[in-house]
């Protein structure tokens, strides 16, 4: 069984203390490279319509933070292997695909700044693509051999399927508790960034105690990232973050923002608000927006992830000193300090 031994230097004169966002992406550049060619290759189809939609969400970028993470863990844990390339991969294509389905469920029009696919091709063609994305996930989770390996991706898809469900009955329900939306996130979200991490141990063949650590620094990370995501819904520069602001209220989803500010406003800012929920009311983003900013609701959320960040770095104190260590604990600190 492999062990957590390396002890490398971080590159081009990097101490290991604080390493920033470029620098980590550069780490794993080369197998990144290797991850966006697999891609590729196996978005390849006779069916035209697949290679023309499967080719354009390439081109739309994203961060690829899922599959980074998968990279930098396996490096941090002394992997020597290429299996990781596959499985950061297969999150990839787990991840776009729940895209492709949630933006017919949202009627979303923009992602990444871009026009969705289903605006473009139609739901039929979103979801369908979606699901062979899913398909193809599973027939390279087959070309690696782990049992273990289907079993976790298995139990993590059906986990996110719970997630989106457990949202769509959230949906335009004023009613809906923080526990109830960390319940939903945790699925729908956090779970595929803890996924991503624990395949890493797995496929190095790390211990219980090492799989179980990354898996939480997993969950940790995602809830952070989506915390900052819905905060980033009410206060974000609409270009950078590539999409259109006050989405959420739009889709009658209670994230956070709203959750802590039905609680703390006054009762005409909880009717303002409850109406809004249970109307989807994009229209009056603005007075929502002054009852948000009221309450410090914006704050409250940016500080719950920073606590989620902080368990997320935590976790990753099992791990010896490297500079995909210190990767992992400025991703952690990334997902609370991003504007986009």
């Amino acid at each position: 069984m492999n062990q957590v031994t390396s002890l490398e230097s971080p590159p081009s004169g990097e101490t290991a203390s604080e390493l920033p966002i470029a620098e980590v992406k550069r780490l794993v550049e080369d197998e990144m490279a290797a991850v966006d060619r697999l891609i590729l290759s196996e978005l390849s189809s006779d069916v035209l319509l697949i290679n023309q939609i499967g080719h354009y969400i390439v081109q739309s970028g994203g961060k690829r933070l899922r599959p980074m993470l998968l990279l930098l863990a396996a490096r941090a844990l002394d992997y020597t292997g290429r299996e990781h390339i596959t499985l950061a991969t297969v999150i990839e294509f787990i991840h776009t695909a729940t895209l492709l389905h949630d933006d017919v469920v949202d009627e979303s029009s923009l992602r990444r700044g871009r026009d969705t696919v289903n605006s473009l091709w139609g739901n039929a063609a979103s979801v369908l693509v979606g699901d062979f994305l899913y398909s193809r996930a599973f027939e390279l989770m087959v070309g690696v051999g782990q049992m273990r390996i289907m079993a976790i991706m298995s139990k993590t898809t059906t986990a996110i399927a719970e997630g989106e469900v457990l949202q769509l009955l959230n949906c335009n329900n004023p009613a809906t508790t923080e526990k109830n939306y960390l319940d939903v996130i945790a699925r729908k979200t956090a779970i595929l960034f803890s996924t991503a991490a624990q395949l890493a141990a797995v496929v190095s063949q790390q211990s219980e105690t090492v799989e179980e650590a990354l898996r939480h620094y997993g969950l940790h990370l995602g809830t952070a990232f989506q915390l900052i995501d819905d905060a980033l819904d009410y206060q974000a520069d609409p270009h950078e973050l590539g999409k259109n602001l006050g989405d959420d209220l739009a889709e009658g989803k209670p994230t956070l923002p709203l959750i802590y500010a039905m609680e703390h406003a006054d009762e005409n800012g909880r009717a303002l608000l409850r109406k809004a929920i249970e109307n989807g009311d994009r229209d009056v983003f603005s007075d929502v927006f002054a009852v948000i900013e009221s309450t410090d609701a914006i704050a409250y959320t940016a500080g719950r992830a920073r606590e989620e960040a902080q368990q997320a770095i935590d976790a990753v104190s099992v791990l010896r000193e490297s500079a995909y260590k210190q990767a992992l604990i400025e991703l952690a600190r990334f997902s609370v300090d991003r504007t986009y």
